[in-house]
Order: C-alpha cells, then sequence, then structure tokens
C-alpha cells in the first residue's frame, strides 16, 4: 500500500431540522392549542484513533465527508430524528488542522481518542414553544442552524519510541528486520526505503519498544531535497533517535564521518527541537572491516565527529551487537518514562 501522511478533506457536519407548526385537531377538544415539534439536531463529524491504519491513504479517495441532516419536528409535540454523528477512522499520530485559517484542532495519539472536527447543527424550535399567555396560537417556529463546514489538512506524524536517522543506504532497514519483526525492504541501492514502517521491538517477554524506519536523509531534504521534509517530521515524535551511519559505504567515495555530519546537517536545519533530542550512534555494517581493525577504525570516526554520546557497533546483517543495542535502548525508555512519571506526581502534588 503505498504511504500517505498528508492528506486534505472538507466536512460537512448535518444541519438541525426545522422546528414544526401545527395545532390539535381532537374531538372535543377545541382550541387545542399549538403542538408543532422540535427539529433534529444535526450529525456531528468526529476522528477516531486507530492502530488497525498507518496511512492516510484512504482520505485521498474520500475528499468530501458528510454526516447526516436533522429530521424537521412533527406534530403532537414529536421531535424530528437526529442526525447520527459520523466517526471517521484514521491513524495514531493524525495531526488535524482547519486547512483555511491554519488553526490546529487537534491530535488524535490513543487508540479510540474521538476528535470533534465539525459540529452538527442545533434544532429547529417548533411552534409549541412560543406559546404564552399571550400568544394562545402562535405560528411562530424556527429553522436549525446549519452544521459546520471546514476544509481539513490532516498530517500524519508516525508514533514511535524510537527513530532512525542517516543517509541512503546506511543500513537503517536492515537494522530494523534485525531486532524487530518488521520486513522492511531492504536492497543494495539508495532510496531502497519509500516510506516510514514500523516495528515493535521485544527486549524480553514483558519489554518491548516501537521503532520506526525513516527513508534516508540527504544533502537538502531540509529545503525538500529527494524525500525531503516529507519525513523529517516523522523523527520529532521519537524519544530517541538512532543516527547510523555506514562504516564502509555502498559508494567508496562517500567518507562516514562526512556522510554523519551531512545528516546532522539537514535535521538542524529542519528544527532546533529535532536537533536537540537524544542521538545516539550506531557504526553499522563492521562486519565489512577486518576484524582486527574494528575498534580503531570506529573510534576514528567517533573522535572526527567529536561525538560525546553512546556509540555501538554494529553489523545489522549478521546481528553484531544487535542484542546490547536493544537492552540499552530499553533501560533507556524505562528510565525516561519513570522520569516522566515523577514529574508529573510532583506536579499533581504541588
Amino acid at each position: 500500500m503505498k504511504f500517505v501522511d498528508e492528506a486534505s478533506v472538507r466536512v460537512e457536519a448535518g444541519n438541525g431540522g426545522k422546528g414544526h407548526v401545527s395545532f390539535r385537531r381532537e374531538k372535543y377538544i377545541p382550541f387545542g392549542g399549538p403542538d408543532g415539534g422540535d427539529g433534529g439536531n444535526g450529525g456531528s463529524i468526529y476522528l477516531e484513533g486507530t492502530g488497525a491504519l498507518n496511512t492516510l491513504i484512504d482520505m485521498r479517495f474520500n475528499r468530501m465527508i458528510r454526516a447526516e441532516h436533522g429530521e424537521r419536528g412533527q406534530s403532537r409535540n414529536c421531535t424530528g430524528k437526529g442526525g447520527n454523528d459520523l466517526m471517521v477512522a484514521v491513524p495514531l499520530g493524525t495531526i488535524v488542522y482547519d486547512d483555511g485559517t491554519d488553526e490546529l484542532i487537534g491530535d488524535v495519539t490513543e487508540e479510540g481518542q474521538k476528535l470533534l472536527v465539525a459540529s452538527g447543527g442545533f434544532h429547529g424550535l417548533g411552534n409549541t414553544r412560543y406559546k404564552s399567555s399571550t400568544n394562545r396560537g402562535p405560528r411562530q417556529f424556527s429553522p436549525g442552524s446549519a452544521g459546520e463546514q471546514r476544509v481539513l489538512r490532516l498530517e500524519l506524524k508516525v508514533l514511535a519510541d524510537v527513530g532512525t536517522l542517516g543517509l541512503p543506504n546506511a543500513g537503517k532497514s536492515s537494522l530494523i528486520r534485525a531486532i524487530s519483526s518488521a520486513q522492511p525492504k531492504v536492497a543494495n541501492y539508495p532510496f531502497t526505503t519509500l516510506h516510514p514502517s514500523l516495528g515493535v521491538v521485544r527486549a524480553d517477554a514483558l519489554r518491548s519498544f516501537v521503532i520506526a524506519d525513516i527513508p534516508g536523509i540527504i544533502e537538502g531534504a531540509a529545503e525538500g531535497a529527494g524525500l525531503g521534509n516529507l519525513f523529517l517530521r516523522h523523527l520529532s515524535r521519537n524519544n530517541l533517535l538512532l543516527h547510523v551511519v555506514d562504516v564502509e559505504p555502498y559508494e567508496s567515495d562517500i567518507d562516514p564521518v562526512k556522510a554523519a555530519k551531512s545528516a546532522i546537517i539537514e535535521i538542524e536545519k529542519w528544527s532546533d527541537d529535532l536537533a536537540k533530542k537524544p542521538r545516539w550512534l550506531v557504526l553499522n555494517k563492521i562486519d565489512l572491516l577486518p576484524e582486527d581493525e574494528v575498534d580503531n577504525y570506529c573510534q576514528m570516526i567517533v573522535d572526527e565527529l567529536k561525538w560525546t554520546g553512546p556509540v555501538f557497533n554494529v553489523s545489522a546483517i549478521r546481528k553484531i551487537g544487535t542484542k546490547k543495542l536493544v537492552h540499552a535502548i530499553m533501560d533507556y525508555l524505562e528510565e525516561q518514562r519513570e522520569l516522566e512519571q515523577a514529574e508529573e506526581n510532583s506536579e499533581e502534588e504541588s
């Protein structure tokens, strides 16, 4: 299935039904008075989060979403039937904007979360509502109000604990395959990965995290080059970034240090917040180096990058060093969750 992370859709909530004008007409009850009922409320439109979807492609084929109108009131003070609310399923991580005003409407991040995007119209009033001591036979009624209409801009940011970044063909997809059950496409040419994919990584039977395979970043990506900024946004959801560097690039004229610096420059251009996220250096494809040169060569890369964070030497294809990496990530994420929980408890107490 084609991955789609942006879509535009028009939503039209239902109009409220008209109020009714009628009078009682029953034998032996003269001057029965007004008995026109209210109309029904128009249906509203909600977006509902679901983990069963991972793309907005359905919105590309369904550009207009309409909810039911409320029905008009009836005699004998019968209220018209209200329009049914409409629930539209969207993948977790969907951000919703009003395309006309650029207003942020909401962010769907949890399973079953419902986000109101268009309110149904209020029902009209029947003539019963207008009777009074001085107006015994009112013929007034009110039409229902119009349902809300707007054009939505939907953007999907992949929800994952960990994201990968690096130049094309650095081995990000191979790493995902090695440590999770995900099966992203792997081939010996750049831009093999054309859309993000998620994998669940199990450190043991009771501990796991989600990792995202993000398409490769090239020079100029922040300005839209290559797959560009279409996928940089997905990294903003991650708690930890793995910067994967190919120690033996497919094209021999590409220097690993230059490649690593190029990716760093692009994320710094894209967002200061993204640049400040925790990043670990993963030096991949060490199986292509002579065994006695691995440590010295990898240390040379670390020294030239002046890297101060954690560093892992791995071979994704041969699963060398991947188990150590998985456990380190799991321990880090659990530590961060404990800190966040402690901060929340502290705020509640204060």
